[in-house]
């Protein structure tokens, strides 16, 4: 079950006004962005590979230049007041770049120490021991799995205590059992108080753990919704019949309700509104028996997060063209 956030709007942890980005060659990667993250929540972006997810972090983070537009990460602007901004903010890259030749403890001490904080072998060996990674202390880097050198960048990702945390495309090409003590790890953190902003291919990850969805496609930001009231806004019921003879087509007298016929003519689907006061089964199985029509078994299921970002993204080309 999803932890409840703070979703106090009053306070966003990261504040983003009218950003833009547009690169030398005229490539416009960002369109006016408006996007406030509330303190203390998960919050999944999703959106199509080139949609823009990696730039606006990447600026959200100091690494790339906004064309115009203001960001402030826990109260302090990105640009005027970099450096408390970005002690604010720890960033997992997609990219596996590590310092190949240290060892993991060298490096964690190493990036604890770019930002100013004081020694801590306490706090840097409980991350290590969270992450798995406390007997490979003394290995170096290039000696590591893959997966192992992903738990290294979460490590240095952490090792500054940060108030927010980006994870993007944290769990692409790592194991299962990674995937499942990564996510673990991110439950903690949330309840310890860290802002986490993830990206993710794995659309059922951001099902499981955000409290708020945000898709991003063609530099927009297309829309932002907690994701239970998006599940529900944009989310559709279907009830699945069996039949017990198939039919050639759809009866006259059932062309009022929204039917499709598949499987050979021998499964009938009705999709509702699971909202509406009246989701017109009953009335729908009623019609069913007055044409004669009987069936061995139903069952109903429900969009998932995956099905509304594809209709999302598919609706959006559409508007385009």
């Amino acid at each position: 079950m999803t932890p409840k956030a703070d979703t106090s709007v009053h306070d966003p942890i990261i504040d983003v006004r009218g950003l833009t980005k547009t690169y030398a060659s005229g490539f416009q990667a960002l369109k006016t962005i408006d996007l406030q993250i509330r303190r203390g929540e998960i919050f999944a972006l999703l959106g199509p590979n080139g949609a823009g997810k990696t730039t606006l972090i990447s600026i959200i983070c100091g690494i790339v230049n906004a064309s115009a537009g203001s960001v402030s990460a826990d109260g302090h602007d990105i640009v005027r007041d970099y450096r408390a901004a970005r002690m604010k903010i720890g960033l997992v890259p997609q990219e596996l770049s590590t310092d190949a030749f240290e060892s993991v403890w060298a490096t964690m001490r190493f990036s604890r120490g770019l930002f100013g904080k004081p020694r801590d072998d306490a706090y840097l060996e409980k991350v290590l021991r969270d992450l798995s990674l406390w007997d490979k202390k003394d290995n170096k880097i290039m000696t590591l799995s893959g997966g192992m050198k992903r738990r290294v960048l979460i490590a240095k990702a952490l090792a500054h205590e940060p108030s927010i945390l980006f994870l993007d495309e944290p769990t692409a090409g790592v194991d299962v059992e990674l995937r499942h003590d990564m996510w673990e790890m991110v439950r903690r953190l949330r309840e310890n108080g860290t802002t986490v902003i993830l990206t993710t291919h794995y659309i059922e990850e951001a099902e499981d753990m955000a409290h708020r969805i945000g898709v991003i496609n063609k530099g927009e930001l297309i829309l932002v919704e907690d994701k239970a009231t998006l599940m529900r806004k944009l989310g559709k019921k279907q009830l699945t019949l069996q039949l017990q003879a198939p039919l050639e087509r759809i009866p006259e007298g059932l062309s009022s309700y929204p039917l499709e016929l598949t499987g050979d003519g021998a499964t009938l689907v009705y999709t509702f509104d699971a909202q509406a006061e009246e989701t017109g089964i009953a009335a729908l199985l009623r019609r069913l028996h007055d044409q004669g029509i009987d069936f061995k078994d139903l069952h109903s299921s429900e969009s998932s997060l995956e099905e509304i970002f594809v209709s999302l993204v598919h609706r959006g080309r559409e508007a385009r063209a």
